[in-house]
């Protein structure tokens, strides 16, 4: 891999705007059609993200006292905060209401929110579940 392939500060904070950019856009949408929104879909589609794909990691990566989790909690998560994966969903729930709703936008705006808003990427198995804090890094006592 090329270091160019290899994200630095500055290629990090471009693709966090980029998303932050989404949010605003999908937001904006959102909110234009307030009255067209199903809310209870909204919420849904939006927890639902999570409750798949991260609830189940986070609760496994506390119980584990920092010892590493099973892999499928990684994939849980990368299917589930996976733009594809997500799109295919969307693709389905369309055909399933028998055409697009404004409630749909919770999709965009919660994966594009976590990058964007929370920093949070595809999870690599060699990295802890859960992000470490700087305070909680190992740091050589002086």
């Amino acid at each position: 891999m090329s270091a160019a392939a290899v994200p630095n500060q500055a290629t990090s904070w471009w693709m966090r705007a980029e998303h932050i950019a989404i949010v605003i856009i999908f937001v904006a949408l959102a909110l234009a059609h307030l009255k067209d929104i199903s809310w209870g879909r909204f919420i849904c589609a939006f927890l639902l993200i999570d409750l798949i794909g991260y609830l189940p990691g986070a609760v496994a990566s506390r119980r584990s006292r920092g010892k590493p989790i099973a892999p499928i909690y990684y994939l849980l998560y990368n299917l589930t905060h996976n733009y594809v994966v997500a799109g295919a969903a969307v693709v389905l729930w369309v055909l399933a209401a028998g055409g697009p709703e404004w409630a749909m936008v919770a999709v965009p705006i919660h994966l594009s929110g976590d990058r964007g808003l929370l920093g949070n990427f595809s999870k690599p198995l060699w990295l802890p579940f859960e992000p470490c804090s700087p305070a909680g890094a190992t740091r050589d006592k002086q």
